[in-house]
Formats: structure tokens, sequence, C-alpha cells
């Protein structure tokens, strides 16, 4: 598979989970084990562009697939748009949610891009738990973001 940009390969029994291969083989701590059950979302993380709950994924399910982690959004030491709309609309508090949090918010943009709106911000992070902000500046960052990815990077 490709992590974050990078080629690897593990040796895991059949029944490891990706949680767990990107956290305990990989090093890639950004992504949390909330709950075990796929209902917090803490463990999002985007394979061949798609959020997907990785702590109810085989790692054998991501088999030749590209992932990306929380700690591939950014470009080298500029935040991606969704994270520093977290950021600048204190859309964080503990932040143990904050990386599933990102990622799905992320895959949501990506969907409807123009087309989206509160309502549909806050029936799309369902499955995403926090037990800490209330949502109100979660949805305010994401629709912050949203914005902001519309707009095109200086580099590109």
């Amino acid at each position: 598979m490709t992590v974050n940009g990078r080629a690897v390969s593990v040796d895991v029994e059949d029944r490891t989970l990706l949680v767990n291969v990107l956290r305990d083989h990989l090093g890639l701590t950004g992504t949390h084990v909330g709950c075990d059950t796929s209902q917090c979302g803490a463990c999002v993380v985007h394979i061949d562009g798609r959020a997907v709950k990785s702590c109810t994924t085989l790692a054998g399910q991501a088999d030749g697939a590209n992932i990306v982690t929380i700690e591939g959004i950014a470009r080298g030491d500029e935040l991606h748009p969704m994270q520093a709309a977290f950021r600048d609309n204190h859309g964080l508090q503990c932040g143990y949610c904050t990386p599933g949090m990102i990622m799905s918010a992320i895959d949501i943009v990506n969907r409807y891009g123009a087309d989206l709106d509160e309502q549909t911000v806050r029936q799309e992070l369902e499955g995403n738990i926090c037990r800490c902000t209330g949502y109100h500046n979660i949805v305010k960052s994401v629709m912050d973001a949203a914005a902001r990815m519309k707009m095109p990077l200086a580099a590109e």
C-alpha cells in the first residue's frame, strides 16, 4: 500500500486492523482508536480518496490502496485548509476526535463542493463524535474550510 505518498509493506496477521498497522507498525499515531466499534470516527483516514473508518477495516482490505492519514494532508509546514480552519475557528478542544473529524470533513467538502450547507455538514458528521465542543465551531470550521478549498493555491 501507499501511505501518505510512501510505498510501505507490512507482514501482519489476517485479522489485523488498518488502524493498528498505521499506529503500531508505521508510527502514524494521529489516527486514533476511540471506540473500536466504528461509531466515534476518531480513526477516519482516506483510502483511495474516500473517508473510511480504519478501526473496522482489515489491513488486507487496503492492499494496493492509496491511504492518506492526518499526517499526510499538510504541505510541509503549510496546514491543509481544513486544519487551518479548525485552528482559526476553535473547532477543537481536547483534540482527540480532531484528526478523524478533519479527515471526514475533507471528504464531505470534496463530495459536496459548492452545494455544501450547514445542515448537510451536521448530517454528514453524525458518524464522528466530539465530547468537548458541542459541534458549533466544528461546523463553522468545515464551512470556512469549504470556502478556502475552493480558492486555487498560489503554487499551482
